[in-house]
């Protein structure tokens, strides 16, 4: 003799397990996303390091100077930063290398000045910096993945009732089963219990 009534309880055990899982796992992803979406943990690749030689030409008329005024690098803007002068080579008369100690760099602007008191019209300047891109390829996957997930989410809310109406009827079915079976047995003089 099979137990109807277990299988009707089975499934809608399956069926409340099966949406609490769902919703669970839904939050616990919203949840990875929006901390790595909001915790700034993926900033670091933000930032591209560039190394230029030799800048001699600053986009204008006149070449690189390093005298009582300031010159800025050539990519001296607001995305750029962490500028290092590695060398600065004199063009005039004398050429060579120019010490360190005789010029100084804002680093977060790139703007290069004269230490010294001499004044050079003619120089050449190699130096690094960082570019800032803005947003690291990472915060732009995560920024596209979180738009999936809410997209996601508004799709499977779009089919929850869809799902609920189906597991409903399976259980309207299974129960009309249980109840034909058990008139079955009472007409023909057997216990339904």
């Amino acid at each position: 003799m099979e137990n109807k009534k277990g299988q009707s309880g089975g499934l809608i055990t399956g069926i409340v397990f099966g949406i609490a899982s769902l919703v669970i796992g839904v939050v616990i992803a919203l949840i990875i996303v929006s901390t790595l979406n909001t915790a700034d943990l993926l900033e670091n690749d933000q930032l591209t390091a560039y190394s230029v030689t030799n800048e001699s030409f600053d986009g204008e008329t006149q070449g690189v100077w390093l005298n009582r005024t300031t010159y800025t690098l050539a990519n001296g803007n607001t995305s750029t930063q962490d500028f290092v002068i590695t060398q600065v080579w004199n063009q005039t008369e004398a050429g060579g290398v120019i010490l360190a100690g005789n010029y100084s760099v804002d680093a977060t602007t790139g703007v290069i000045q004269n230490a010294s008191t001499v004044e050079y019209d003619n120089v050449t300047v190699s130096y690094t910096y960082n570019y800032n891109n803005g947003e690291s390829l990472e915060e732009i996957a995560t920024g596209y993945m979180s738009g999936n997930f809410t997209e996601g989410i508004n799709n499977v809310s779009d089919k929850l009732p869809t799902v609920l109406l189906i597991a409903a009827i399976v259980l309207i079915l299974t129960v009309l089963a249980v109840l034909v079976g058990v008139w079955q047995r009472m007409r023909m003089g057997g216990s339904g219990i």
